[in-house]
């Protein structure tokens, strides 16, 4: 019964939004309050709310198979199990719905028991959730700067609008600053985030404004 206590969850939050995710709560424990302001930055936004090249940026950038694959692309699972094993280093592949399992209930250490529970916990989110509501949480609890949480906190302390007004080049700044919100920062880009924006771009207009619409229905 207890292994079968995630899929209750996540079965759950396929029609309720989550409140809190384990990285928000993470980072609410390790701010230090200089004053009475918010911890933490979240504000949840329905996925008919949000740029529609913000999905596309997210997904031209960390996983592009992702309307196709079922949780896990196993090729670059092979090819970091090989890297590790040569470097000793633990480097992950993770896609967009194990990225999801692990902001929405892990922690951020490497090791091979937390990749154990996140492939665990991306089964069940694979199985219980359609690609559009693993695509909308994602976005709404990925991390796009320091103690900000979701595109639609994102949007506005970052860029001063709605998540419905991004443009292109914000979404792609965005994006790009995923692997290390804290260290790289979309609202004043430096070089690593502008070449990678620039990729992004140029993936976003290769994959087409069609390219996720039979999964998002719009």
């Amino acid at each position: 019964m207890i292994l079968l206590a995630p899929a209750v969850l996540i079965l759950l939050m396929r029609w309720v939004d989550p409140p809190v995710s384990a990285y928000m709560v993470r980072a609410h424990f390790q701010t230090e309050q200089a004053d009475n302001g918010p911890t933490i930055f979240y504000r949840w936004a329905d996925l008919d709310s949000i740029a529609a090249c913000m999905p596309l940026a997210a997904v031209s950038a960390e996983d592009q198979t992702f309307p196709k694959h079922h949780g896990f692309v196993w090729a670059a699972i092979g090819d970091a199990l090989a890297d590790n094993a040569q470097g000793g280093t633990i480097r992950g592949a993770s896609t967009i719905s194990q990225q999801t399992a692990k902001n929405l209930f892990l922690w951020p250490a490497k090791s091979y028991v937390r990749k154990a529970i996140e492939a665990y916990l991306t089964v069940w989110i694979e199985v219980l959730w359609p690609k559009r509501r693993i695509i909308e949480v994602y976005l709404n609890i990925a991390q796009f700067g320091e103690r900000v949480f979701g595109v639609g906190a994102a949007a506005d302390r970052l860029f001063g609008v709605q998540a419905s007004q991004l443009s292109e080049g914000q979404c792609a700044r965005l994006a790009a600053v995923l692997p290390n919100p804290v260290k790289y920062s979309a609202a004043s880009p430096g070089p690593y985030v502008q070449g990678q924006s620039a990729w992004i771009l140029r993936q976003m207009r290769q994959l087409g404004n069609g390219y996720l619409r039979p999964m998002l229905g719009r």
